[in-house]
C-alpha cells in the first residue's frame, strides 16, 4: 500500500480506551471509527479457544462476558515499565510476551488505520503519560523504548512520542479564539497528567511550541486506581476480605488486591494460584465467603467482577444516586451496594493525590491558581463527578471545560507540528 507522506496519524493508546486521529495536509483532524461508528475503543483483547480468532474492543468483552472459552486481557499499558511486561504467557497454544501482546493490539489499529485511509500515513505520534512510572526515570526509559518496539512490530514504522496532556491541549487549541493559558487535567485509566500550557490562535502555527509550555506533570493514578479501591472496599469483603478466621486472625489479603487489579486478574487462574487459593479454606470461619473466592477463580469470573464495579463506579457518578453491584451470577441474590457516599469516601486519599500534582503543576510553572483562565478535562476518568468536586475546591474561580474526553488526545496528536 501506498505512503502517504502528508498524513499525520495520531494514536492514543489507553489503558482503558484508545482513539485514533488522522490529519491529511492542513485539514482539521478527524476521528477514525474503530468499531462500528465509535471512535473509542476498549483496550481489551479476547483470545477466543474455541474458534482460534482474536477479538478487540467491545467485541472482546462481550465474548467473554458471554462466557465463551478463553482469555481476556485489559490494561495492559499498565505493564509497560514493570518486570511482567518480558513474561511470557500461552495464548492459542503459543508463549508470547506481554510486550507482544500490545504489539497485537497495536498492529490492528495499524491495519484499522490502512483500510480506512488507502495507506498508511507518513507520521505516526504515539501518545504517553508524563510518567510510565513514579520517580524512576530508567524504567520510565525502558517503558517508553518497550511501547516503541511494540509499535514497530506492529508495522507503525518510526514513531514520535508526545506527552498526551499536550496533545489534549492542542487539540482545545483548535476551539478557542482567544489567547488562554490552560490547566490541562488528563485523567486516564492508568495515569493522571498535567500541563500548564499557553494557547492562541496566533501559535497554532508555530513550529516550536515548547516555549508555551509551561510546566508538565503526572503521577501514576487513574480509573483503574479507583476501581480497585472501590473493589476493595465494596466486593471482596463479599469474598472474604477482612474477615477474621477461626484464629482470630485476618484472611491473608494478597488475592484480593489481585483480584481487583484488571492486569493481576489473569494470573490467578495458574494452577498454581488456584491452590493457594484453596489453601486458604482453612483462614476463614465463615467458609461460605471462602467458596464465594474459589467460585470467582475456578469459573474465570475476576473480570466479570472488574467489569460490575466499573460499570457501577460510572453509574453512580453519572446520576448522582445509588445503585447496587448485582453478582447474582456469583451467587443467587449476592449484590453489592455503592453510593455516591461511598465514592467520596474510598477515593478521597487518591483524588487528593492527583489534586496535589495539578496544584504541583501550577508552582512548577510559578503561576498562582488565578492566574489560569480554564481547567481544561479530558480522559473518561476525568467525567468522575468527586474529581471534578476535588478540582473545584483546589480552584474555585476556574473555570472547568470539558473536552472529548475519549477523542481529544488522538485529535490533538494528529494536529502536532514537528519538533526536528
Amino acid at each position: 500500500m501506498a505512503l502517504l507522506h502528508d498524513t499525520t496519524l495520531g494514536i492514543d493508546f489507553g489503558t482503558s480506551n484508545s482513539a485514533m486521529a488522522v490529519r491529511e495536509g492542513d485539514a482539521p483532524a478527524r476521528l477514525l471509527a474503530l468499531e462500528g461508528a465509535a471512535t473509542a475503543l476498549p483496550t481489551a483483547l479476547f483470545f477466543n479457544t474455541e474458534e482460534q480468532r482474536t477479538h478487540f474492543g467491545r467485541d472482546a468483552v462481550a465474548q467473554y462476558l458471554a462466557g465463551t472459552e478463553g482469555r481476556l486481557m485489559r490494561s495492559l499499558k499498565s505493564l509497560l515499565g514493570s518486570a511482567l511486561l518480558q513474561d511470557k504467557t500461552v495464548v492459542q497454544n503459543t508463549a508470547v510476551s506481554y510486550q507482544d501482546i500490545i504489539a497485537i493490539f497495536l498492529r490492528m489499529l495499524a491495519e484499522q488505520a490502512r483500510r480506512t485511509l488507502g495507506g498508511m500515513p507518513g507520521r505516526v505520534l504515539l501518545g504517553r503519560p508524563v510518567h510510565f512510572v513514579d520517580g524512576n526515570p530508567e524504567r520510565d526509559r525502558q517503558a517508553q523504548e518497550a511501547l516503541r518496539a511494540a509499535a514497530r512490530d506492529a508495522g507503525l514504522g518510526a514513531v514520535e512520542f508526545q506527552f498526551e496532556p499536550i496533545a489534549a491541549a492542542l487539540d482545545y487549541e483548535q476551539r478557542i479564539a482567544r489567547e488562554t493559558l490552560v490547566l490541562v487535567v488528563d485523567i486516564g485509566g492508568g495515569t493522571s497528567d498535567f500541563t500548564v500550557v499557553r494557547l492562541g490562535p496566533q501559535r497554532r502555527a508555530r513550529a516550536d511550541r515548547s516555549g508555551d509550555v509551561l510546566a508538565t506533570t503526572g503521577v501514576h493514578i487513574g480509573g483503574t486506581d479507583f476501581d480497585h479501591k472501590l473493589s476493595l472496599a465494596r466486593v471482596m469483603p463479599l469474598l472474604g476480605l477482612g474477615h477474621t478466621g477461626p484464629q482470630g486472625r485476618e484472611v491473608p489479603s494478597w488475592v484480593f488486591h489481585d483480584l481487583s487489579t484488571w492486569h493481576l486478574i489473569q494470573w490467578l487462574y495458574a494452577p498454581r494460584m488456584l491452590r493457594d487459593a484453596q489453601a486458604l479454606r482453612g483462614d476463614y470461619s465463615d467458609t461460605a465467603l471462602h467458596a464465594r473466592l474459589m467460585a470467582v477463580l475456578q469459573q474465570r469470573l475476576g473480570h466479570r467482577v472488574a467489569d460490575a464495579v466499573e460499570r457501577g463506579k460510572i453509574a453512580v457518578s453519572q446520576q448522582g444516586a445509588d445503585t447496587t453491584l448485582a453478582l447474582d451470577w456469583v451467587e443467587r441474590g449476592l449484590g453489592a451496594l455503592l453510593t455516591p457516599a461511598h465514592l467520596a469516601q474510598h477515593l478521597d486519599a487518591l483524588l487528593g493525590k492527583v489534586v496535589e500534582c495539578a496544584g504541583a503543576c501550577l508552582q512548577l510553572a510559578g503561576l498562582a491558581p488565578q492566574r489560569i483562565d480554564a481547567i481544561y478535562l479530558t480522559g473518561g476518568s476525568s467525567a468522575l463527578q468527586p474529581l471534578r468536586q476535588a478540582l473545584g475546591r483546589a480552584f474555585p474561580d476556574t473555570p472547568q471545560v470539558e473536552g472529548d474526553l475519549f477523542g481529544g488526545v488522538a485529535s490533538g496528536l494528529a494536529c502536532a507540528h514537528r519538533t526536528h
